[in-house]
């Protein structure tokens, strides 16, 4: 991609600034864009965090979800950071994931459990992309997972889900 050099390392900050998740719903705390699309990212969920405490109490696992959820927020990250066509749609785009295709779990994360997760990208359409996403421990694979990423303008979606846009 012309004028930019690769790799991009984001830290929480540069995370926050391009992702509109806040809270306990941001669950990479950093990502690397080793390419347009090829990047990596990190995760990690507190035992103390509330909604664990409900899931299985006495056993904390973090839900399959989250790990979804974690890829999906790597892919974000890069598509504003790594992806010239994505950055250029602006700040009155935002990325939405729209689709679990296949999603695999081999093994259970465990609430301080720090994860790797790496993702490949191919864009599908000037509004669309096809990611697929491995989460690992140092022990291995733990989760993978092809998902749909889309870009829709956020006064759409602040529509959709009754928002002010």
């Amino acid at each position: 991609m012309p004028g930019r050099e690769f790799p991009i390392e984001l830290d929480l900050q540069a995370i926050q600034a391009v992702l509109p998740h806040r809270g306990d719903i941001l669950f990479v705390s950093k990502v690397v864009v080793l390419d347009g699309q090829h990047f990596t990212g990190e995760a990690n969920w507190p035992s103390g965090l509330q909604i664990l405490q409900g899931h299985y109490p006495g056993l904390p696992m973090v839900p399959g979800v989250f790990l979804v959820e974690a890829v999906a927020q790597v892919a974000g990250a890069d598509m504003q950071v790594g992806d010239d066509r994505a950055a250029r749609l602006g700040d009155d785009h935002v990325g939405v994931l729209a689709g679990v295709r296949k999603c695999s779990f081999r093994r259970p994360v465990r609430a301080d459990m720090p994860v790797s997760i790496e993702v490949h990208s191919r864009q599908m359409a000037p509004l669309a992309a096809s990611v697929s996403g491995v989460v690992r421990d140092p022990q291995g694979e733990i989760a993978s997972m092809e998902l749909l990423i889309v870009k829709t303008l956020r006064e759409q979606l602040a529509r959709h889900c009754g928002g002010a846009g």
